[in-house]
């Protein structure tokens, strides 16, 4: 069995990579969403171990100090991460996990597995992020400042990834991500 690809995927918070993976797992079935770890509160959308584990402060610390996890971050005061075993344990069953991680964690995960491929999706404009943030109707409007202010931080960290998708319409996004894949796959 050949072993599965790891996809470091990235890009401004509320880009729409959540909407652009929902349509990349129902059109590809060897495609895996890693579950990361995470403190901060649950929305309402959310359901534990689906897309995240929620834990304390405290536990997510005992993770880091036993090297638990292939990259962890802060963002907006909380701490996200992704577990090593579980992503480890997919590749070698021969899917292709998908990272859906922040920048910092994705320069991370390439330092440390600089085979992987790394896609970053973009926006069409700040603007149009900044619409999408509010649509959200989560945060309130300190939130959505601290998330507009780290988005130009983040875009900044493109050029360091192999792929950049533009996410103007889900469907063509999700299908050159499928392409790069299956373009990675060949090579």
């Amino acid at each position: 069995m050949e072993k599965g690809k790891l996809v470091v995927y990235t890009g401004c918070s509320g880009v729409g990579k959540g909407t652009i993976m929902k349509e990349l797992l129902r059109k590809n079935d060897n495609i895996k969403l890693s579950v990361s770890c995470t403190t901060r509160a649950p929305r309402d959308e959310d359901t534990e171990g689906v897309t995240y584990y929620f834990v304390t402060t405290d536990r997510f610390k005992e993770l880091i100090n036993e090297d638990g996890f292939l990259e962890y971050a802060t963002f907006c005061d909380n701490y996200y991460g992704t577990p090593e075993k579980p992503v480890d344990e997919l590749l070698a069953k021969g899917y292709d996990v998908f990272l859906e991680i922040e920048v910092d964690g994705g320069m991370q995960v390439m330092k440390k597995r600089p085979d992987c491929i790394s896609i970053f999706i973009t926006p069409p404009s700040m603007e149009e992020l900044e619409n999408r943030l509010r649509g959200r109707g989560s945060e309130d409007e300190e939130t959505i400042k601290k998330r507009m202010a780290r988005a130009k931080e983040e875009m900044e960290f493109k050029k360091h990834y192999k792929y950049s998708v533009l996410n103007d319409n889900v469907e063509r996004a999700a299908d050159e991500v499928l392409s790069i894949l299956n373009k990675e796959k060949t090579n």
